[in-house]
């Protein structure tokens, strides 16, 4: 088995370090992880995988399921060996043996990516509401401890700029005809699912919304704004805006949000959503100058430029501002952000660096 990249290692043992009680939840434990491949599936696995092999504890056992519809079987090929990983490929939404017990199951099979998901509208509803009603069954048979629906700030819309940061009891102001609606609605009707099988069955799901996440291994291709910074950023520039840049967004790199979310995971209300993401809104160009900034050659900012995107409903239903309101999991968990965008922006670049050296080598 070879390792997951430099700076996923480090991350794994920064959250240890951050949140040692949370992380020996799962010592021993049974895991499955749907869209394992996948952006923050494949984080995930990379995260339990480094610290079975870093600490004294029992391993978690990880079951890694996907379809391969929207990820990278490579993603995960570094895995193949390790005896604490099994690979099963599958479709979430169809009854599955599984051939064993989970204690904690990881829903992060979705199509997550607006270019992607209006592909594919049906499948994307499809794994966002039968994929899910699945992962609530299996729950409810194995009698797991819980949970964890990764839902989306896509449930809130384009908020009134009064609910703005957004607080997860906003109702949200959202389109279900518009282009993006597939997986705005889905996702929303995936929580009604979760707090409706914890109030007739008794499982335990916990319900995270992630504002806008990025960070190492992201799929390149993934059209959204920080994969596109990302490969342009490899290219040597320039970076380019789909939109005038005025739009803002919570950047979260993706460690803090899995510190939070597993958080929630071991510790969180079931059936009471939470918010993660930062509290540092930016607007899409201070986003695009601070990669400019970190990916510069020879003490000069790469440069930006404006476009028009081909897709004519590129920014239909895309929404002005978002901000989350983290005053519940700061409360509740002590939550807080430890990564700001330039040094998350940093390490995600580095990551791709590395790697691209790495293959060539």
């Amino acid at each position: 088995m070879t390792a997951a990249s430099r700076i996923i290692r480090e991350d794994a043992e920064l959250l240890l370090a951050e949140s040692p009680q949370t992380m020996a939840a799962f010592d021993g434990a049974s895991i499955l992880v749907t869209g394992s491949a996948g952006f923050l599936g494949s984080y995930l696995m990379d995260i339990f995988a480094t610290l079975n092999h870093v600490t004294k504890g029992p391993r978690t056992t990880l079951l890694a399921a996907d379809n391969f519809r929207a990820a990278m079987p490579e993603r995960l090929t570094h895995l193949t060996g390790d005896p604490s990983v099994t690979f099963r490929t599958a479709n979430i939404v169809e009854r599955t043996d599984w051939g064993r017990r989970f204690d904690w199951i990881i829903h992060c099979a979705s199509i997550a990516s607006p270019t992607y998901y209006r592909q594919f509208p049906l499948e994307t509803i499809d794994a966002n509401v039968n994929g899910t009603w699945r992962m609530l069954e299996l729950a409810e048979e194995h009698k797991s401890q819980g949970v964890l629906y990764f839902s989306s700030s896509e449930i809130y819309g384009d908020p009134d700029p009064k609910f703005i940061p957004t607080a997860e009891d906003y109702r949200g102001y959202v389109s279900c005809t518009g282009p993006r609606a597939c997986y705005d609605e889905s996702k929303r009707l995936g929580a009604t699912l979760c707090i409706s099988y914890h109030a007739q069955r008794g499982v335990k799901p916990k319900i995270v919304r992630p504002f806008n996440v990025y960070g190492p291994g992201q799929r390149l291709n993934d059209k959204r704004m920080v994969p596109d910074l990302m490969s342009a950023a490899l290219a040597g520039g320039p970076l380019v805006l789909l939109s005038d840049g005025t739009p803002t967004r919570s950047f979260c790199y993706a460690r803090d949000f899995i510190r939070g979310s597993l958080g929630v995971l071991v510790q969180g209300k079931p059936a009471d959503p939470y918010n993660f993401g930062n509290i540092q809104e930016v607007s899409m160009l201070d986003a695009a100058r601070t990669m400019a900034e970190v990916a510069g050659r020879d003490g000069k900012p790469l440069e930006i430029q404006y476009q028009r995107s081909a897709d004519a409903l590129y920014l239909t239903d895309n929404p002005n501002r978002r901000c989350p309101d983290l005053s519940k999991v700061h409360t509740e968990l002590g939550y807080e952000t430890k990564v700001d965008l330039r040094e998350g922006f940093a390490r995600t670049y580095q990551h791709y660096v590395e790697e691209g050296q790495s293959r060539k080598g």
